[in-house]
């Protein structure tokens, strides 16, 4: 069945319509135009057009000739005979069986041995997988040379360095302490008095975290919430002191 969709028939139809022929606005053109062209052609280099560029014709009888086109070498110079003589000059002549040898020639080198052949030992190499492929020994790691080295087991030079260093540090920071002390400045405290400050601190994050515990789960007003981070402000400065007295055994307070 035909998927077509005619209009349907009606009377109207027949009658014949006037054509409606729609005119187009006239395309617009620039009136820089024939100026833009002008300047397009003033400053159009040479060289640069579609086409071979426009040269003499060649002449009929200057028509390419047989090896013209063969690289020729360039000509015999009075130098250039002196090197081919110098570099084919003959070997000097072999001696006749009548010439006595040069005699009283002493040398040290033992002929005997460097005329034996001695053969190379084969390099010692290690299979470490099931196809057969090696690597040499002693890339390996199965060959112990570093715990025969000399320095073997020695502290490295770069550590003690930065020991002498940290060492020296101490003992100028240490001095400092000292003269400060001695100044009146600071004040030592015993093993006894940083305990005993270290337990009141736990006490009051303790006494802090007990209260911040009893908050209500819904702060929807402005002071609970204040007072919310004001705890949180105090608990996280009381863990800062407490992590401050447990990291360091010799504590100075200033003297007021």
């Amino acid at each position: 069945m035909s998927e077509v969709v005619y209009p349907p028939e009606s009377v109207y139809n027949l009658i014949p319509k006037e054509e409606v022929r729609t005119e187009k606005p006239p395309r617009y053109m620039s009136k820089f135009r024939q100026t833009v062209v002008l300047e397009k052609k003033l400053t159009k280099d040479a060289m640069r057009t579609m086409g071979p560029a426009k040269v003499e014709v060649p002449s009929p009888d200057k028509y390419l000739k047989k090896h013209a086109k063969e690289p020729k070498l360039p000509e015999k110079t009075e130098r250039s005979k002196e090197v081919r003589n110098t570099s084919t000059m003959r070997k000097p002549p072999v001696p006749a069986r009548t010439d006595n040898p040069p005699m009283g020639i002493h040398t040290k080198r033992d002929f005997i041995k460097t005329a034996a052949v001695v053969p190379m030992k084969p390099e010692p190499t290690c299979v470490d997988t099931n196809k057969g492929h090696k690597q040499r020994l002693e890339n390996s790691g199965l060959v112990p040379k570093y715990i025969k080295k000399k320095d073997y087991g020695e502290v490295p030079e770069y550590i003690l360095q930065r020991s002498e260093e940290e060492r020296r540090a101490q003992e100028e920071y240490d001095n400092f302490v000292r003269e400060q002390r001695e100044q009146g400045a600071m004040k030592h405290l015993s093993d006894e008095e940083r305990q005993a400050v270290l337990e009141a601190l736990k006490k009051n994050w303790d006494k802090l975290h007990h209260e911040y515990q009893g908050l209500s789960l819904v702060i929807d007003t402005l002071s609970k919430k204040a007072h919310k981070e004001q705890l949180e402000a105090e608990m996280k400065k009381l863990e800062n002191d407490i992590n401050l007295f447990e990291r360091f055994k010799t504590i100075y307070i200033p003297n007021i």
